[in-house]
């Protein structure tokens, strides 16, 4: 069933899901286990209980009526989204949440917990904009790859920068072993969600291709939380296979 317009919740997760894409069309129908990818997101999401509302924003009729097939809730939205920030502002203007939690759509493994934790700090401080989460890099492989964006906060957890490169520098760093991951999970109050989504785009922001950024180039806080947490994303047609392994070893 389609949601309806105009119910209040307190929490409502949005998953962005879009059927084009360069490098893996339709990954949101990819078969993960004998499951499409994006109930695997949708049924982990609804295990969050400070979740009240979980739905799938789309533009792909495919996706919405895969959606539907589960149980699952969605919200059509327009095909000419720049991002998934976008696509979920677009959701949260038609529904009166105080909190709006934004999930990619590929990853599939991505806990209950996770959001819990990226959620808490929210809930607690009706003062803070934005929380995300980071977590601990162990394999140094990825700090030299910029598809694995790194993260550096300030003595309270706020976010200072995110970058594709590895930050900070130094020996300390390898000594100490102080770099961290930025997981792409996003929890906004309704208003700086809104307020995010008209912000106009920003020098780093370009530079790095990271959407965050524009969040601190306009001067707002984003609380980052660290969790033990490990994403595993779905980028392109192998990682499947990767991820229905880790299934299969739980």
């Amino acid at each position: 069933m389609h949601a309806e317009e105009g119910v209040v919740v307190k929490v409502l997760a949005v998953i962005p899901a879009r059927y084009g894409s360069t490098r893996f069309e339709g990954k949101p129908l990819a078969l993960i286990c004998g499951r499409p990818m994006i109930q695997h997101v949708y049924e982990h999401v609804r295990e969050c209980s400070l979740i009240n509302r979980v739905i799938v924003a789309t533009d792909s009729e495919a996706i919405a009526k895969t959606v539907h097939g589960f149980g699952g809730e969605t919200c059509m939205t327009s095909p000419s989204h720049a991002s998934g920030t976008d696509r979920v502002a677009e959701v949260a203007q038609r529904y009166d949440a105080d909190i709006v939690v934004n999930v990619q759509g590929d990853e599939p493994l991505l806990p209950a917990r996770a959001l819990a934790e990226a959620l808490q700090p929210m809930l607690e401080n009706a003062s803070l904009p934005m929380a995300t989460l980071k977590t601990k890099i162990e394999n140094h492989t990825d700090l030299n790859n910029p598809n694995v964006v790194k993260v550096v906060t300030d003595q309270n957890g706020f976010a200072l920068y995110f970058s594709r490169s590895a930050i900070p520098f130094g020996f300390d760093a390898v000594r100490d072993r102080i770099w961290f991951r930025h997981i792409g999970l996003y929890v906004y109050t309704r208003p700086f969600l809104m307020t995010f989504a008209q912000l106009p785009q920003t020098m780093l922001e370009k530079v790095e291709r990271l959407e965050q950024l524009r969040v601190l180039e306009h001067g707002y806080r984003m609380q980052v939380v660290e969790t033990t947490y490990n994403p595993v994303g779905v980028d392109i047609p192998d990682d499947i296979i990767r991820v229905e392994r880790i299934l299969a070893g739980r």
